[in-house]
């Protein structure tokens, strides 16, 4: 998956080493000296099978991509989590809305 903007954001060069887990339904990568994976030569972030069945999110399948610059992070949302998320605060809108 290109990445290219954020990487660059987070300081991960071509082969910068990472780990990459699973948390919370989502996957969370961090730079890593003895990492398993690294970025790749075209600034490709390698999402590792295993990690995306865990997380369900499938070959092809659209994600949303956040740097978290101040952590060293970046974290990959399916977007079946997203849509969660959305509907939730959309809930919680119309809520406030009827209250008035």
């Amino acid at each position: 998956m290109s990445a290219q903007h954020l990487l660059r954001g987070l300081g991960w060069p071509p082969y910068h080493r990472l780990d990459i887990q699973p948390r919370h339904g989502m996957l969370v990568a961090c730079s890593a000296s003895d990492g398993r994976h690294q970025v790749g030569s075209r600034g490709d972030l390698p999402l590792p099978a295993n990690a995306r069945q865990l997380c369900r999110i499938e070959p092809g399948q659209p994600v949303l991509l956040a740097a978290i610059v101040t952590h060293d992070l970046l974290v990959v949302h399916p977007v079946s989590t997203v849509a969660r998320l959305l509907a939730d605060l959309h809930t919680q809108l119309a809520g406030v809305g009827n209250e008035h």
